[in-house]
């Protein structure tokens, strides 16, 4: 963008719009829908797909199999809120050529249900396991709070499908997760999980992976569900930094002819104005002339300077008379297709998980969200394909430090935390990567364009299939994982992984901001000790491999990204995400040989830096630098372990210990890591 005000995108993908993902099959299934469909006698059952990819219909076919076909007696539907129950309403599936369709009697659709949910709802679902019909829907509170009062072994031989699963977590302290920890150990229900980040914002672990490798996994990437749209093209990511109050510099980023979603602050937040309601005042009046409310939807009407009228849906409103008939005209079915029907909705806790407005153009959010899952939700709002909708963007609005040394604090983490989130977005956008070692004896595979020169069996090649959006990209020294676990994380889990990494404070503040650090201290040393927290059951062997694949996934894409940001506007119009896929080509290219040692040697932040000095103005980027390297310490007694396991590990391929006077700046700082190691030892610092 050529406008400074306007946020640079950290961003910025393409695709090809082939509407594979939009077509039906004679079962009347979408490509996702029909790839889950296929797996639907698995026990457990986790579907990682995109927002609007069709889940709730997924799970829909899979749960009529399982109650005509396998045996079960009932499935119980469970959503976090209780407006997500609506996606799992009426659907008559043999008008699109399924052999059933879906059915809930309005009794089991305890979303819809008045009450509490540790009150009339739980005897509700009671009276559900006592009858004969089929299907009940309803929150994971009203869940929780049935298995306490009647046990996991009330709910043998049924279906319990669990929508953005992302809320469970492995920690004792989540009933939700120690309830499915102990329907899996008890082993008489099926499971169905599903999920458009299968990650959460706490970098908690969803399922304790003794549960989680018994889960069947059918992933539907970014890639796969934005490539088959028919109407959306481009997507937009980048943050914009602000002074003084967010309401004066909205309009910098705030196009009016858009149809966005702006989410304002929590009233926790430093962003926050402390007065929600003057805050979206504000806004209204930034926009234009206020003439009024429709009296039919509660819309406000807004008079901008072109004479366009702007029809604002206030979610902010505390008035439940005034939010609840704005709430009800955006649902309103009979204006799902109508683009006219409202132009921008200003919320603070809704319209965010499981919110259906296909126009949305712009998720505009104010100030760091509670975690990354909770913006790779709000994206979400933005990425439905609509008719005429060929660009979407989603803008993070974040303060600029200012000099109290609380603030500053504040700000550096929250500018952090989106560095992270544009990081964990990209990976999540790309295509997905498949990584071989280069072997004398490697050739080609069926079904990947190798580029102009076609496969070369003297170099690392760099293949790529359209169809499925699936890199294939040959490493020399890579190690490759040896059980079927390490196996599967490799291909499944690797976003997952590199969630975990860019959360890690230690490891962002220094890849950032420490001019002194050696790369592999993050790339084998910070990586290495994430992955054998996550996957302490994987020997060293498989810890290594998956390390080694997690940092090529995460620095071909940085290294790919700027190269497509260097393309030149006017070759926009090449073949739909090429520059992405030719900047991992040229990458792999362009570098001597591609081998781990190079992917090792390459700062994964060095990218988001560069693009953090072109968003943040000169002075804060340096209050930035010095509030975090006032908090640098020299090596702690678990960082000198790792940094000798890998002097170790030298020792064994080169024959010598690492020298402390080295030319080589890692192999230095594994000479020091081994020295502290041993002083931290003879001071008893490991007993």
């Amino acid at each position: 963008m050529t406008d400074q005000n306007k946020a640079i995108p950290s961003v910025s993908v393409s695709y090809a719009r082939n509407g594979s993902s939009t077509k039906s099959n004679e079962l009347g299934m979408r490509s996702m829908q029909e790839r889950a469909y296929e797996k639907r006698g698995e026990q457990y059952l986790l579907i990682k797909s995109p927002p609007a990819s069709g889940k709730s219909r997924a799970l829909m076919f899979i749960a009529l199999d399982k109650l005509h076909n396998q045996g079960l007696k009932q499935a119980i539907i469970v959503v976090p809120e209780k407006s997500i129950g609506a996606s799992f309403n009426d659907e008559p599936l043999t008008k699109f050529g399924f052999w059933a369709d879906w059915h809930v009697l309005p009794k089991w659709n305890l979303c819809n249900a008045p009450g509490s949910d540790n009150g009339g709802k739980v005897k509700s679902v009671a009276a559900f396991l006592d009858s004969d019909d089929k299907v009940l829907v309803c929150t994971h509170a009203t869940f929780r709070f049935a298995v306490d009062q009647f046990g996991v072994e009330a709910f043998d031989d049924r279906l319990i499908a669990v929508d953005e699963f992302h809320h469970v977590s492995a920690n004792p302290d989540n009933k939700l997760g120690t309830h499915l920890g102990q329907f899996i150990a008890r082993d008489k229900v099926h499971i169905v999980a599903m999920t458009g980040s299968y990650f959460r914002g706490d970098a908690e672990a969803v399922l304790a992976p003794q549960d989680e490798a018994k889960f069947d996994v059918v992933t539907y990437t970014y890639y796969e569900q934005l490539n088959g749209y028919e109407h959306l093209k481009h997507l937009d990511i980048g943050y914009f930094f602000y002074s003084g109050s967010y309401v004066d510099d909205i309009l910098k980023v705030l196009d009016p002819a858009e149809k966005t979603i702006i989410h304002i602050p929590s009233v926790n937040s430093r962003e926050s104005t402390k007065d929600k309601i003057k805050e979206v005042d504000h806004i209204i009046g930034a926009l234009g002339e206020w003439q009024g409310s429709d009296p039919v939807t509660g819309f406000q009407l807004v008079k901008t300077r072109d004479d366009r009228i702007l029809r604002i849906a206030d979610l902010v409103d505390d008035d439940p008379n005034k939010r609840d008939r704005v709430s009800a005209a955006l649902k309103n079915p009979t204006q799902k297709n109508n683009r006219g029907h409202v132009d921008i909705i200003i919320a603070l806790g809704m319209a965010k998980e499981g919110f259906d407005w296909i126009w949305c153009e712009h998720a505009l959010t104010v100030g760091y969200r509670s975690s990354l899952t909770e913006i790779v939700q709000i994206i979400g709002r933005a990425t439905r394909d609509a008719p005429g909708k060929t660009r979407a963007r989603f803008t993070n609005l974040i303060a600029e430090p200012d000099a109290s040394e609380e603030a500053v604090t504040e700000a550096v983490n929250d500018t952090l935390k989106a560095i992270a989130a544009s990081l964990l977005m990209e990976q999540v956008l790309a295509p997905r990567f498949e990584f071989k070692p280069k072997h004398p004896t490697s050739g080609p595979a069926d079904g990947f364009d190798y580029g102009e020169g076609g496969y070369d069996p003297n170099e690392c090649n760099v293949g790529f299939n359209e169809g499925t959006g699936r890199f294939q990209i040959e490493i020399k020294g890579l190690a490759e994982p040896k059980s079927k676990e390490a196996t599967r994380i490799c291909q499944e889990d690797l976003n997952e992984v590199i969630a975990a990494f860019v959360q890690d404070k230690t490891t962002i503040e220094r890849g950032l901001f420490d001019e002194e650090l050696v790369p592999e201290e993050l790339t084998q040393v910070r990586m290495g000790k994430i992955i054998k927290d996550k996957y302490p059951e994987l020997d060293a062997e498989d810890q290594e491999a998956v390390r080694q694949h997690a940092i090529a996934a995460l620095n071909l894409t940085q290294q790919a990204k700027q190269i497509a940001l260097d393309v030149e506007e006017g070759d926009e119009q090449q073949r739909a995400n090429t520059a992405l896929i030719d900047g991992v080509r040229r990458f792999a290219m362009d570098v001597r040989e591609l081998d781990i040692d190079l992917i090792d040697r390459i700062n994964p932040f060095g990218e988001a830096y560069s693009i953090l000095a072109k968003t943040m103005s000169e002075d804060s980027l340096k209050q930035v630098a010095a509030v975090i390297a006032a908090k640098r310490t020299n090596l702690s007694p678990e960082e000198a372990k790792e940094l000798a396991l890998r002097a170790v590990k030298f020792k064994k391929e080169r024959g010598r210990l690492p020298a402390i006077n080295s030319q080589d700046a890692w192999e230095r700082r594994m000479a020091e890591g081994a020295a502290a190691f041993v002083r931290f030892k003879d001071e008893g610092r490991y007993e």
